[in-house]
């Protein structure tokens, strides 16, 4: 693979209105394709083959809003869940194939690994491969509002109500693990080296635990609720919004407790940033802000460079190619962008 360029101004960019909240966005495949899902039921899928003008589809994914987007990992597409009860296999030329019907209850997240789609439904969380062969169902004790996979895609992590439940997805015997903390907990993010679980909470903080050990990690003092939580690529960083600098937690030498957060300057002042993605083949944090902005900041330098201007309608998505060398964005307000670097 070649070297990532690190920060260096975009070669090129691309920025349209889609006209819906921008709920969702996802990267993958080889080409460098994402698919932002929207407010009004569409997903669009935009390859960045040519920077200035990627080649896009639309596609009528769920009669309702979309609610949830996430790339597929053995074949090159996506997955969406909508308020209409539909689980969605997409593929990269925008042909559509139902995976479940949840008859009318919502598909609220979705997550993929290692050939599997877990998707949630209430307190339920359902698991698939690819092709839609149901592989297991699980109860929660409150509804899942998170949902990941370890990086090795063996573990399934769910956020609910007063914690976060871990589970080996080919378990012969189901013997999940309840990490407990009381309070609403909404997204849900695990270290590279999968052995830190951290989530976002209904309160301006966030909560972790030490898989080894079950050691809390207990992260506050936000202005605002951190709803964007990204671990860079090494795991030695926590990228959270919720303040106007990226807020960094330290992930080595035992963890954050008892230490300070580093905040990055992603030359932004005056508003909250509200979504974060760190770069996979860099030491980068990409973050968009309440107000419109998109930056990209590297964290060795402290060096920031405004990609996109201000222009008071909130980002509400971010994320990375694969490759690390294409960023897009969503707004609440369904502007869409990229840059390739």
């Amino acid at each position: 693979m070649a070297k990532h360029p690190g920060l260096t101004p975009p070669r090129g960019s691309w920025h349209g209105i889609l006209g819906a909240y921008v709920v969702g966005l996802a990267a993958g495949g080889k080409a460098e394709r994402f698919a932002f899902a929207l407010g009004d039921g569409t997903v669009h899928l935009a390859t960045f083959t040519d920077p200035e003008a990627p080649d896009r589809t639309k596609v009528e994914a769920h009669h309702g809003g979309a609610l949830c987007i996430a790339a597929l990992t053995n074949s090159d597409g996506f997955v969406s869940g909508g308020d209409d009860g539909k689980l969605v296999r997409i593929s990269p030329k925008g042909e559509m194939a139902l995976l479940h019907d949840a008859r009318n209850k919502w598909v609220e997240t979705v997550a993929t690994s290692s050939g599997l789609i877990a998707a949630s439904v209430g307190k339920t969380v359902l698991l698939f491969d690819e092709k839609g062969q149901q592989k297991a169902e699980w109860g929660y004790p409150s509804t899942v509002s998170g949902l990941t996979f370890d990086p090795k895609g063996k573990r399934l992590i769910a956020s609910h109500y007063n914690g976060a439940t871990v589970r080996f997805v080919a378990a012969k015997t189901d013997s999940p693990r309840l990490l407990e903390w009381k309070g609403s907990h909404l997204g849900v993010a695990v270290s590279p080296d999968g052995g830190v679980v951290v989530t976002s909470m209904q309160e301006n903080a966030l909560h972790g635990w030490r898989l080894v050990d079950g050691q809390h990690m207990r992260m506050s003092g936000y202005p605002s609720k951190s709803r964007s939580l990204s671990f860079t690529r090494t795991g030695k960083w926590l990228a959270t919004s919720g303040a106007e600098p990226i807020v960094l937690w330290p992930f080595t030498g035992g963890g954050p407790m008892g230490k300070e957060p580093t905040e990055l300057d992603a030359g932004n002042p005056g508003a909250f940033c509200t979504a974060v993605a760190s770069n996979p083949a860099a030491d980068l944090v990409a973050s968009g802000f309440a107000d419109g902005a998109v930056s990209v900041a590297d964290i060795d330098t402290k060096r920031a460079i405004r990609l996109r201007a201000s222009d008071k309608d909130p980002i509400s998505a971010l994320a990375w190619s694969p490759t690390g060398r294409t960023l897009a964005y969503g707004t609440e307000g369904g502007a869409v962008g990229g840059f390739s670097f």
